[in-house]
């Protein structure tokens, strides 16, 4: 087992030093402390269990301007899910890759917003403490990973709208900047989308879209001039979410009945307008729960992932197309 001493040499600094960055008790200088940093990484130092002992890291992006309600529940569900195992969160915001290096100092990691081909991943698999994706990587091999079946939703999403007679559907999805980092749940979902739809006889249209007001309106006005035959709306945004309803009312349409609605997020956003749009929900506290599960859990050398099935909770916003509106 490695030695506080053998990464103070490894790093070139004091005892004394390693000691202050693992505890936190003194500043030290950036330089020094990613030096002792890469030294704890490097040769594999696991610190003893007194010294940051019950804090697990959640590491989230918080720079892409996107509005997600659904993260705080991600969070707060955190919380709760550690508490079950005696631990606490510690919020990690840091962007760049060796921000990821201060979860060497805790007693675990939970890596949210998965690209489909995440340059945080290298740095993950050489942390000394034990890590669980939430989502997935084109490239999983190795690393735990829990995320709903974002697949599966847009094919699910399709079947539901199919089933009531549609064949003309829009996708409003995330915004541009989640498809231009390659966000799994984003690709995963389209993915499945087109699939269902080519499966099932559906002109799918998929459009990103910023969240805002100006935005969504400019986006939701081109794609239904371009696609006047459309009855049905799958939402993946849920910024865009809320605007919806009475953007649709100055159109002169009204939801279900000249246009279904489907959103995927939330419930809390989904129930919050009228009416209560159908919904398939991500559920935060089933996937943080799981995580946290695996992470205090011994497991093997490649776990492989955990794809939650989702769920489709029809409300008042899907109904058949009215008649004349279906090709």
């Amino acid at each position: 087992m490695v030695s506080i001493t053998e990464v103070a040499r490894h790093a070139g600094v004091a005892v004394s030093t390693v000691s202050y960055v693992l505890s936190g008790k003194r500043p030290i200088s950036p330089p020094t402390r990613q030096r002792v940093l890469d030294s704890v990484i490097s040769l594999g130092y696991r610190p003893p269990r007194g010294t940051r002992a019950g804090i697990v890291g959640l590491a989230l992006r918080v720079d892409d301007g996107t509005h997600r309600p659904l993260l705080a529940e991600f969070m707060l569900s955190a919380s709760v899910a550690a508490r079950r195992h005696g631990r606490n969160v510690l919020l990690l915001t840091e962007e760049e890759e060796h921000g990821l290096l201060d979860a060497a100092l805790l007693d675990g990691l939970i890596l949210m917003d998965i690209e489909v081909m995440d340059p945080r991943l290298d740095t993950v698999r050489r942390l000394p403490v034990p890590t669980v994706l939430l989502g997935l990587p084109r490239d999983p091999a190795g690393l735990a990973c829990v995320d709903l079946d974002f697949r599966a939703a847009g094919r699910l999403c399709v079947d539901h709208l199919a089933d009531l007679g549609h064949r003309e559907v829009v996708l409003l999805g995330a915004p541009p900047a989640a498809y231009r980092r390659r966000a799994g749940f984003a690709e995963r979902t389209v993915a499945g989308a087109l699939e269902q739809a080519a499966a099932r006889n559906v002109r799918l249209t998929h459009r990103p879209t910023e969240g805002d007001w100006d935005a969504t309106a400019g986006t939701l006005t081109r794609v239904l001039q371009e696609r006047p035959g459309a009855t049905a709306l799958i939402v993946q945004n849920e910024a865009a979410t809320p605007h919806l309803a009475p953007l649709l009312r100055g159109y002169g349409r009204a939801i279900p009945e000249d246009l279904s609605v489907v959103v995927l997020g939330s419930d809390a956003v989904a129930t919050a307008g009228t009416p209560p749009l159908t919904s398939v929900a991500v559920p935060a506290g089933e996937m943080t729960a799981t995580a946290m599960d695996l992470l205090m859990t011994e497991r093997g050398p490649d776990p492989g992932p955990v794809l939650l099935t989702p769920r489709l909770t029809a409300r008042g916003s899907t109904a058949p197309p009215a008649p004349g509106r279906v090709d």
